[in-house]
């Protein structure tokens, strides 16, 4: 009986050291046994970044950060949460990191952790092609719809002022520009990448692009982490290689059809360390 038992214990013993050795917590380019899965959340409402492609999630986002966590050594688990939600999970890290063309800005760096910079960003301004407004400062007595909780919007709030009537704010882009096509609103003000690729992918709803650098500055977006977390720096060293060996420069092309400023972005990863 105490053989038995015995040989029992070291039966469930090795088990469990076998098990231990199938998953690892700090990420490399071990064996795909050895690799850790991540819950990622994104709110993916935001073509081309991320969006809905049948029950898929798409977009350039999603392309990139599977190159990285490749190059990391992690198996990713991506989940449609919507943009609110992301900043909870993250921040109760019940989610271990989220890629969701999040700018990174100083407010959220106090509460989060950013990965380097992986995307050139600045709000734009989405018309019609007979619309009279041709600057930022056009928009001032008009109707603008943005995405609630964006840097369009807060850009809108500085412009015309925070809770202005003519300010109206939707849960997603999506929404914002099926109301100006309706005529609820006069503009769109939201990422180069969102009104560029709609106005292009819809040429029969006759949309034109402004872009007024004087108004907007320039963004990065980053990959967001639970502060504090160990992935920070796994991932900041993928970024980097993948920039290095033309991986990223190429899933840029095809998703944008041209070639991203590297320049701009390299200097800012720079900065950033």
């Amino acid at each position: 009986m105490k053989k038995r038992f015995f040989a029992i214990v070291m039966m469930a013993i090795t088990a469990l050291v076998v098990s231990a050795c199938g998953t690892s917590s700090s990420g490399g380019t071990g064996s795909e046994a050895e690799k850790k899965e991540l819950r990622v959340v994104t709110d993916a409402a935001y073509a081309p970044f991320e969006y809905m492609e049948g029950d898929k999630i798409v977009g350039f986002d999603i392309d990139f950060l599977k190159a990285a966590a490749k190059e990391a050594g992690y198996e990713l688990k991506i989940e449609n949460v919507g943009w609110d939600p992301i900043f909870v999970e993250i921040k109760s890290k019940r989610a271990d990191l989220s890629v969701s063309s999040i700018s990174i800005n100083d407010e959220r760096k106090q509460t989060y952790d950013f990965s380097l910079p992986y995307f050139l960003s600045t709000n734009k301004i989405l018309v019609r092609e007979d619309s009279d407004i041709k600057s930022a400062a056009d928009l001032k007595g008009k109707v603008v719809a943005v995405q609630n909780g964006t840097t369009g919007q807060e850009a809108m709030d500085k412009l015309l002022g925070k809770n202005n009537k003519d300010i109206k704010k939707f849960d997603n882009n999506n929404l914002a520009i099926m109301e100006m096509l309706s005529g609820g609103a006069d503009a769109v003000v939201a990422d180069n990448g969102v009104v560029e690729v709609y106005a292009k992918n819809n040429p029969n709803e006759k949309l034109k692009v402004i872009e007024d650098s004087g108004s907007f500055e320039a963004e990065y977006y980053g990959i967001l982490f639970p502060k504090g977390t160990d992935l920070k720096a796994d991932f900041d060293k993928a970024i980097k290689k993948i920039v290095e060996n033309g991986t990223y420069e190429k899933i840029y092309q095809e998703w944008f059809g041209q070639e991203p400023n590297m320049e701009m972005l390299k200097a800012e990863q720079e900065a950033s360390e």
